[in-house]
């Protein structure tokens, strides 16, 4: 890997630069398997699995348990999905953490994956509001998990810093035509085919570009510590004003929710 070639997926990789994305893909590998030994289908987990272990489902997100905003970047629907994220956390996450230095590389990381979550309980929200005259309560919510609006924020990340000169200090250089265009395939796949949540792809993205633009101009800074912990705390302040609004609109799907969960026989 030099200055002035792109780095190679096929090329082996020094483990300490990027331990932390390989402590995150054991632990999403292992808390699949352990699902699966529990009795969870390896290929279609239902429903009702799905929210015992944690996924995003905003009647109960928005109930008392925002915990699941960041659980649910743990739980993955079948294998497929699992494989899909822990091989692009690999390619995105093995260049990212050294790339952003790891402290940043985690908040990074976890900011998106939570803002992904908040975005998709936002359109999950507004869709009830307009389902609400004549919504089943015994047809479930949206139900969302997985790491992809984290590693796609890492993706978008990557992407942002790549539109800019490369940095003196730049370990290697990054290749803007591949990144853009893996990350617009992406994009219209989860336009396209259903089933994709596209909502927290997005969310995390927006975080991912905003964070990756404010740790290239830190680079430059006289303090470059100030400025990335400043802009992680614009960042988490985003996430937070993000949900107490989502948290206040929801207000108004309170009965109905716990219409929902009572005709479900919902207690988690």
């Amino acid at each position: 890997m030099t200055e002035t070639t792109p780095p190679q997926i096929t090329q082996k990789l020094q483990l300490q630069t990027w331990w932390f994305t390989a402590l995150l893909i054991a632990i999403n590998v292992g808390l699949f398997g352990w699902q699966i030994l529990s009795g969870v289908n390896i290929t279609d987990p239902s429903p009702m699995d799905a929210i015992a272990w944690g996924a995003d489902f905003p009647p109960l997100t928005f109930s008392g348990q925002p915990e699941r905003l960041f659980s649910s970047m743990f739980f993955h629907f079948g294998l497929i999905h699992l494989m899909l994220n822990m091989w692009a956390l690999y390619i995105f996450g093995s260049i990212a953490e050294p790339l952003f230095g790891r402290g940043y590389y985690i908040a990074l990381y976890f900011l998106a994956g939570l803002m992904g979550s908040v975005l998709s309980s936002y359109l999950s929200i507004r869709d009830g509001y307009e389902l609400l005259q004549y919504f089943d309560p015994k047809l479930l919510p949206h139900i969302s998990a997985g790491a992809s609006g984290a590693v796609m924020g890492l993706g978008a990340a990557l992407t942002a810093a790549s539109l800019f000169p490369p940095l003196p200090q730049q370990r290697f250089w990054l290749d803007k035509k591949s990144l853009l265009m893996m990350m617009g395939i992406n994009l219209a796949f989860g336009f396209t085919v259903s089933g994709i949540n596209n909502a927290a792809h997005i969310g995390g993205m927006i975080m991912g570009v905003l964070l990756a633009i404010a740790w290239y101009f830190s680079q430059k800074a006289h303090n470059k510590s100030r400025v990335q912990i400043a802009a992680l705390i614009v960042g988490t302040l985003m996430l937070a004003t993000f949900y107490s609004y989502c948290n206040e609109l929801s207000t108004g799907l309170h009965p109905l929710w716990s219409e929902i969960l009572r005709q479900n026989q919902l207690s988690f």
